[in-house]
């Protein structure tokens, strides 16, 4: 009986949704988050879309995972003079995350951030497959 429950988590753990801290954005950024989500592609860096938890505020692509969570504070180290790489129109601050680089949407009305696990080298590739979907949330500040 033991068994057969170890053997059980293990393939959920393999096969089920990637489970992520749930971002919790205001009643505006639901709204937003609703339209970047609905937006996103299928396919990122060639991986395939997979379930993620919260489902309405994040999705994961591949394995290990690329994550996006919608509606997320803003990182500690994020500030005015943050450099902003800009992929396709869109700012990011970029930061050493577990086992690869996290990427903030910087000067939009919300924070959306994409885990990219270092497997994905360069990282900010990734991110060009996200821009047009990122872009539903609007620009408040270009990146400079």
């Amino acid at each position: 009986m033991v068994s057969l429950g170890v053997s059980v988590g293990l393939v959920s753990c393999s096969v089920g949704p990637v489970q992520q801290t749930p971002p919790t954005p205001d009643a505006a950024g639901v709204d937003i988050c609703a339209q970047v989500m609905t937006a996103l592609p299928e396919r990122v860096l060639d991986a395939e879309r997979r379930s993620s938890e919260p489902a309405d505020l994040s999705a994961a692509w591949g394995s290990p995972a690329i994550t996006l969570r919608c509606g997320v504070a803003k990182p500690p180290g994020m500030g005015p003079g943050s450099e902003c790489l800009e992929v396709n129109g869109v700012g990011w601050y970029a930061e050493p995350g577990e086992g690869g680089l996290l990427f903030t949407t910087l000067g939009r009305k919300i924070n959306i951030e994409v885990g990219v696990p270092n497997r994905y080298a360069p990282e900010a590739t990734a991110l060009t497959d996200l821009s047009a979907a990122v872009a539903n949330d609007p620009v408040v500040t270009p990146c400079q």
